[in-house]
Order: C-alpha cells, then structure tokens, then sequence
C-alpha cells in the first residue's frame, strides 16, 4: 500500500494558517458537509454556489457568507476567495462549456499566494498514470462519459483537464479523489492510497461526511500538498483488511 493507510491528521502547524476558507460548490451534498465541518472548527467561511442554489443554504446562512454565481466566472471567484487561507472545490463537470476547468483555473489563478487549494474528484483521475482500473471500471466511465455528452449535461474529460491544469501548477494544492459515496454517521478520518488498483481500497466506498472531513484535513497536512490521495472508508473491509484499523479516528 502506497501510503500505508496513513491520513492527513491535522495536527501539524499548518492547523495554526486556517482561519477563513472558501468553499465553491457549497450548495451540494459535499459541498454542505464541508460548510458544517469548517463551522464546527470555527473557521470563516464564504460558500459559492450558483444563484439558484442560495436557498440550500438556508440553515447556514447567517453564519456564512455566500457569493451567488457560476463557479467558472472568474469574477466571481475573485471576490469569494480574498483573504482566505484556504479553498475548497468541489469540481463539477456540469455542462459541455468547460465548467471544471474553468472553475479550477479561477481558482488557480486567483486564490491568496498563501492558501491551500484543496480540490475533489473522482477515481478516474490519474496523476502519474500509474492507477490500475478494472475492465468494468474503464467500461462504465466510456459509456457514461459518451451518454452524458450526448445529452449535453455532464462532460466528465473536462473534470480530467481541470486535473491536469491543477497538477501542472505550482501552487499548494490536494487532489483528493472519491471512491463511491454513500450517506451515514463518520466513520473517521478515511485511509488513502496514491494509486487506485492497492487492495486497500478494494470496498470502493466511503461516507461523504468523511470524504468531507478528509477534505478539510488535507488544508493543514503539508505532507499531501501536490498529491492527489485515493481515499476509502477508514472501516470498509478493504481498509480493515489491509490497514488493521479497528475503529473511528
């Protein structure tokens, strides 16, 4: 195992430089995960999140401060991340007119020079090209790429481009890169390999408020900066199996 199951753990002093984050995509599942655990550790937080989607908000919203607009409009992103110590994105490849990677170079280009730049997405993004995927793997994101073009509504190659721009850049940023999600209590902080196809991460699944939660967790480990950790759920049986983990972390 790449990374012998060991987790951003949060502790070092890069804990101290957190003090206001921005979060783009706040409105979404993950998103709201991300606004509440950033809360809870008293951080300042902006969301951005497309005009339509204020209202998820609701129950944030006078704790927060929320910019309304397309995450890919480089104004708005301008705005949102001022003064923050560090940003969070969600990478959503919605459309055909390079959302991700328009979000990804905003955000890129105009975060503090300071911040940590923390970004998610899935398993079918590969750094190095070293990641091992199985035929129905490779066979399901083909079909799903070439249906969900076709319909004009999700252009999964671009959230790969928005990668490659991140990777090619030099600034602070975390990949962190999502077996399938489902929803549920935490089970602690996720174990991470830097390459899909290790044993560890075998069960392909993990609690959002823990994808959430590593997220957050890799803002202040410096040891994950310009890497792009494949994360599984800390007590999946593939974890367990290949890690000894017991409990919650």
């Amino acid at each position: 195992m790449d990374a012998g199951g060991n987790p951003a753990t949060g502790t070092g002093d890069g804990a101290d430089r957190i003090r206001r984050v921005c979060i783009v995509g706040a409105s979404g599942k993950l998103g709201q995960h991300l606004v509440r655990q950033a809360l809870e550790r008293g951080w300042e937080v902006v969301g951005v999140c497309r005009e339509r989607s204020v209202p998820k908000l609701a129950e944030f919203a006078d704790r927060i401060t929320i910019v309304p607009g397309q995450t890919d409009d480089r104004a708005v992103i301008a705005r949102a991340v001022a003064g923050c110590d560090g940003v969070l994105t969600v990478l959503v490849p919605w459309g055909v007119h390079g959302y991700s990677s328009g979000t990804a170079q905003a955000v890129l280009d105009h975060a503090e020079p300071h911040a940590r730049l923390v970004f998610s997405c899935g398993w079918h993004i590969t750094k190095d090209g070293q990641d091992t995927y199985s035929w129905l793997f490779r066979k399901t994101l083909r079909v799903t790429t070439v249906l969900a073009r076709a319909v004009r509504a999700v252009d999964i190659d671009d959230q790969v481009e928005a990668c490659r721009r991140i990777f090619a850049s030099d600034r602070a940023w975390t990949v962190v890169r999502g077996s399938d999600l489902e929803e549920g209590e935490s089970q602690g902080l996720p174990v991470w390999s830097r390459h899909v196809g290790d044993p560890v991460l075998a069960s392909n699944l993990t609690r959002r408020t823990d994808f959430a939660l590593f997220m957050l967790e890799a803002l202040t480990d410096d040891t994950l900066v310009h890497e792009a950790p494949a994360i599984v759920g800390r007590l999946s049986a593939s974890a367990r199996t290949h890690t000894g983990v017991t409990s919650p972390r």
